[in-house]
């Protein structure tokens, strides 16, 4: 290993030889799942013959579903309600144990993974490292290699099966002009701490377009943020490709996947991109730049870390004016986002 991962609780696998069957464990929010994603690619290339198999959650499974690095995904139900997830998790669990997994990577750590990984005792294992003040691709990372004693590292090649939906089909539906570049704006964090002002991605976009006219925006929001998509449309008019509420999560993750660039707040669409190696500049205000910011050097982070109110993790600022956003003008993002896209392409 590259580093001691003696801090987190495992089980290392001890034998010379492959395991011929893992089970990686993640179900909690979308963007904690993608998380997961390259650094179980990891896996999958450092033991190609083995069966690598995922314990999600329903409504985060349809990518992982769709991807050619797992052998089988299994999706629990009952989404966040605890009581129907622990009903999911009794019914799935003797067919786990029955496929008799050598090695269990919890990387949720949760009452429920625990209780799953104990009952089907495989032989190596290990729980993810939920507090320590490390990004969660370093977290999964490190816990993977507590369980396997090696390093798998991350691979951001991810592929799905048949070459993904038909984003050609959709994007050409809604205005896309081909052979235009992709620019994914994401203005969806979760709450309104989160929010860069919807002028600002406006400027952006507009001096993106400046500098590169073959590009057009695109947005991927939910349905909640249909205000916000219609001003940035309106106001940017054919440079702008509105697929909010139009997109499911797959067509979502193919077109990040494509995307010359993505900016984004903290969202489970920001961590698409950049485990995909889609150069991401992140948007970060209450949230905790070492515990979820995007990984790789196709990847960087405006935060508020320098602040003395920040991170805050109140999703609502506290002054009434978000001050660790919108001290960013657009001009400087646009320069910040130029940097990560050239130095990517070089």
């Amino acid at each position: 290993m590259t580093d001691a991962a003696d801090d987190i609780p495992a089980r290392r696998w001890p034998h010379a030889s492959a395991p011929r069957r893992i089970l990686a464990i993640r179900f909690q929010a979308l963007g904690d799942t993608m998380i997961t994603l390259p650094y179980l690619l990891g896996v999958r290339r450092r033991y190609p013959d083995a069966e690598l198999h995922l314990l999600t959650r329903e409504d985060v499974a349809t990518v992982p579903k769709a991807m050619t690095q797992f052998d089988r995904v299994v999706a629990l139900g009952g989404d966040r309600n605890r009581f129907r997830a622990w009903l999911s998790a009794l019914a799935a669990t003797p067919a786990l144990l029955a496929r008799h997994y050598d090695v269990v990577l919890d990387l949720q750590n949760s009452r429920i993974s625990n209780f799953v990984r104990r009952v089907i005792r495989p032989e190596a294992w290990s729980a993810f490292d939920r507090f320590s003040p490390r990004p969660a691709g370093e977290r999964t990372r490190r816990t993977i290699a507590a369980a396997l004693g090696v390093d798998a590292g991350m691979d951001t090649a991810l592929e799905l099966r048949g070459g993904g939906p038909d984003i050609d089909g959709l994007l050409l539906r809604h205005g896309w002009k081909a052979g235009f570049d992709l620019v994914v704006l994401n203005p969806a964090g979760f709450s309104p701490a989160r929010a860069w002002p919807t002028a600002s991605y406006i400027e952006f976009a507009r001096l993106w377009i400046e500098r590169h006219p073959r590009s057009q925006v695109v947005l991927l929001l939910m349905p909640s943020k249909r205000a916000k998509a219609t001003e940035i449309s309106t106001a940017l008019g054919e440079h702008c490709i509105d697929l909010t509420g139009r997109a499911d999560q797959l067509e979502a993750f193919a077109i990040v996947g494509r995307a010359r660039f993505v900016l984004s707040e903290d969202s489970g669409l920001m961590h698409m991109a950049w485990t995909q190696g889609t150069p991401t500049l992140a948007l970060f205000s209450d949230s905790r730049r070492d515990w979820s910011a995007p990984q790789g050097s196709w990847s960087d982070c405006l935060d508020s870390s320098d602040l003395p109110c920040g991170p805050c993790g109140l999703p609502v600022c506290k002054f009434g004016d978000n001050r660790c956003l919108t001290r960013y003008p657009a001009a400087q993002v646009f320069e910040r986002a130029e940097k990560l896209a050239r130095a990517h392409l070089a």
